[in-house]
């Protein structure tokens, strides 16, 4: 029996190798990013500590000033809420989308390398007021996966330079 395991998990294996199928690595920032300032008002935004790790781990030294940067991320904006999507005939929220939004820019030396760009994640959620503390937590836990998600948004748009 744990030969057509076998045999199944090295066919699947072939399949995805086949159709070009590649897990995506570290993103390929420009070398001109090596030591990065980023500019932001809120330091203690999700999005800002996601980004500021996501940027150590591949391989960006974040500098404490713009004057010993090679390049400068500009957090322009750092917006998150939620928005109620539909009600009750009782005129009850049921439905909530949680978002999140970033603007950024990236000057190099002088030179803007990225001009002012804005990205957007959504997501949404059903709510039940008889759960109301498992769904603080659900909208916690949602807001965390999106700002993750504005992260990676953020690190392709700058390896795409």
């Amino acid at each position: 029996m744990w030969w057509s395991d076998r045999i199944l998990l090295l066919g699947s294996a072939l399949l995805i190798t086949a159709c070009g199928f590649q897990l995506r690595g570290a993103a390929e920032l420009p070398s001109d990013m090596a030591r990065t300032y980023i500019a932001t008002d809120d330091r203690l935004s999700l999005f800002y500590r996601q980004l500021r790790a996501e940027l150590r781990g591949n391989g960006v030294d974040i500098v404490d000033t713009p004057v010993d940067a090679t390049a400068v991320l500009n957090i322009l904006y750092d917006r998150t809420g939620q928005r109620v999507l539909s009600v009750s005939a009782r005129n009850v929220p049921r439905e909530f989308e949680v978002f999140y939004t970033v603007g950024f820019s990236l000057d190099v030396g002088e030179t803007a390398a990225l001009a002012a760009q804005e990205q957007t994640v959504t997501r949404n959620y059903t709510y039940d007021e008889t759960l109301v503390l498992g769904k603080a937590h659900e909208q916690e836990i949602l807001r965390e996966a999106i700002a993750a998600d504005v992260v990676r948004l953020v690190m392709y748009q700058l390896a795409s330079l």
